[in-house]
């Protein structure tokens, strides 16, 4: 796939199956996670891999552990739900903005630089045939997943990067507008 028709046709997808990346095709996904924009060169991103059935397994603990914790009267099948979402895909990445004082970057870019990460992770993989979604949500800010994962208290889960093989078509999305949202400065 070339570089334009794959930053012009890039979408998400959230119905993953086996296989997800793996060997070279997860290198070059880490890689091009390594490329994005870093002021400063401060390399402020980190990466928890959970591949296989146990490890999302454990990640869906972790996440109905929180939400326990956030609710001790949630309902069950909300908590069963949470302990589910990570099963959703073959593999899950959670990308950590690991953010630190900087006299000339301020902490927005160290997150913007992780969200970049995220991003270029998705367009390798779809640029490999895999499909993925990014997820966000509540499970980015509940202290005992920040906990469970080893954050520091300046540190962000930019999100969750859910990686595999798409299980359906690729969507009809409509071409938007151009000039709809860009104008020339006049």
């Amino acid at each position: 796939m070339d570089a334009m028709t794959l930053l012009t046709t890039r979408y998400s997808s959230s119905r993953l199956t086996e296989p997800a990346p793996a060997g070279e095709a997860l290198q070059l996904i880490k890689q091009a996670a390594l490329r994005v924009p870093d002021h400063g060169g401060l390399r402020p991103w980190r990466f928890v891999v959970f591949s296989g059935k146990s490890a999302l397994t454990k990640l869906g603990d972790i996440f109905a552990e929180a939400a326990l914790e956030d609710d001790p009267t949630i309902a069950n099948d909300l908590l069963e739900r949470a302990r589910q979402l990570p099963l959703r895909a073959p593999m899950v990445i959670a990308c950590i903005a690991r953010c630190r004082e900087h006299h000339k970057v301020p902490v927005s870019e160290q997150v913007q630089s992780a969200a970049c990460a995220v991003m270029a992770m998705q367009q390798a993989a779809f640029a490999q045939g895999f499909g993925g979604i990014w997820r966000t949500g509540a499970y980015t800010q509940y202290e005992f997943v920040r906990q469970t994962m080893g954050l520091a208290e300046d540190d962000e889960i930019v999100g969750y990067l859910y990686l595999g093989t798409c299980a359906s078509e690729m969507p009809q999305r409509p071409q938007l507008e151009v000039s709809e949202f860009f104008s020339d400065y006049q």
